[in-house]
Order: C-alpha cells, then sequence, then structure tokens
C-alpha cells in the first residue's frame, strides 16, 4: 500500500503565494517521476509540473516563471511553490508519484486525494 498526502492549500488574494506539499508513505522501493495535476470545475484535470527522479523538471506554460517544483527523495516528498497566484490557477491541485512498490519491483502511478487553491481577485 501506497499513500499520497497532500498540504497546504487554501485561500489566498492574487499576487500571494503557496506552497503545496505531497507526501509518500508505505511500502516504497523507489520513486521516479513525481509530479501536481489540477482540476478546475469543470475543465479537466492538467498537467502543471513534473520533476523526475533525477530533478530534471517540465512545466505547463501557463505556469512557467510563477510555480516551482522541487523533491526531497529522502523524504519521499514533493512540493510545488506558487507565486503570482492569479484568479484562474483556482483548482483542486493533486499530487502524482510514479511509485516502484517493495512487493513488486514494478512501477504504479500513485495520487493524492487533492487540496483545493482558491485564487481570490
Amino acid at each position: 500500500q501506497v499513500q499520497l498526502v497532500e498540504s497546504g492549500g487554501g485561500l489566498v488574494q492574487a499576487g500571494g503565494s503557496l506552497r503545496l506539499s505531497c507526501a509518500a508513505s508505505g511500502s516504497i522501493f523507489s520513486i521516479n517521476a513525481m509530479g501536481w495535476y489540477r482540476q478546475a470545475p469543470g475543465k479537466q484535470r492538467e498537467l502543471v509540473a513534473t520533476i523526475t527522479s533525477g530533478t530534471s523538471t517540465n512545466y505547463a506554460d501557463s505556469v512557467k516563471g510563477r510555480f516551482t517544483i522541487s523533491r526531497d527523495n529522502a523524504k519521499n516528498t514533493v512540493y510545488l511553490q506558487m507565486n503570482s497566484l492569479k484568479p484562474e490557477d483556482t483548482a483542486v491541485y493533486y499530487c502524482n508519484a510514479d511509485v516502484i512498490t517493495i512487493a513488486t519491483l514494478l512501477v504504479f502511478p500513485y495520487w493524492g486525494q487533492g487540496t483545493q487553491v482558491t485564487v481570490a481577485s
């Protein structure tokens, strides 16, 4: 069993900042890529940012220069620093991790439960 637990969401004024965290726990052998996705009401889930185990990063064009993804491999944790937030960033943010489990030594994707980010204009 693997669990991903997100934290750090909330309500912020436009132009403000938030930092999301996502900690993975359970029967983890190792973790490959980790990432953040978001889903706004009435819209499909979209990629925000990803980071490989080697710390190469990829960002959606809409967040480049404003958001920074990072990870702490010793803690199995991924972070998303969000600056200069805009009302259009309002969404439920989900953490994703490609986990190699101890039991199978196979890679499976796991998702967190989501954390709400609301940016007021």
